[in-house]
């Protein structure tokens, strides 16, 4: 079998909003703003930002990504863990309980998160056609190889298969840039 070539989508620190903390925000009835569309289908990068409080520091104009979510998830990396003083579980997306929460601030409103901060388990996403196709099932762990001067394997990627997703490897900007690592750069899967 040939390789299996992949794009990669770094993640920097953003917030997935519940429709609540939405109008709690920005404003009773508030829609979010789609600025760019994300590498997953239905996905996208908005206009609006929050600020992220927690006991040491705070992350100041936090990306909100849409559409709204069940529940409000605030991804952030080990360093930015460092600087709000928050211990952030390196958990899979959407695997909330039990993690720290901080406080949220909008331009109309604050939210005190009780839990919803987490590091985000590196992942790979590929449509179902693809998980056939490379004999990857969802929750599948693999291995990614990543070329160049920096070049490393990264260990215990959690492979996301369905029909609502696209082929990309997302990692934090602090594991991207210890492998510079770009947007779009192709990397390997190793079963």
């Amino acid at each position: 079998m040939s390789k299996i070539l992949v794009p990669v989508g770094l993640s920097n620190k953003h917030i997935h909003l519940s429709k609540e903390h939405i109008n709690i925000l920005f404003g009773e009835g508030h829609e979010l703003t789609p600025m760019k569309d994300l590498g997953q289908p239905a996905q996208f990068a908005c206009d609006e930002k929050v600020d992220i409080v927690g006991s040491k520091g705070t992350l100041k104009g936090v990306r909100v990504l849409g559409p709204a979510r069940a529940q409000t998830q605030i991804e952030i990396s080990l360093a930015d863990g460092f600087v709000l003083g928050v211990k952030a579980p390196i958990k899979a997306s959407g695997d909330l309980a039990g993690t720290p929460g901080a406080k949220i601030v909008g331009p109309k409103g604050e939210v005190d998160l009780k839990e919803g901060v987490i590091v985000a388990a590196r992942h790979l996403h590929m449509h179902t056609s693809d998980g056939e196709k490379f004999g990857i099932k969802d929750k599948d762990i693999v291995k990614i190889k990543v070329d160049g001067e920096r070049g490393m394997i990264f260990e215990n990627v959690l492979a996301r298969v369905g029909d609502t997703h696209a082929l990309e490897l997302h990692v934090d900007m602090d594991e991207g840039n210890a492998a510079a690592m770009k947007n779009g750069q192709m990397v390997e899967v190793i079963k």
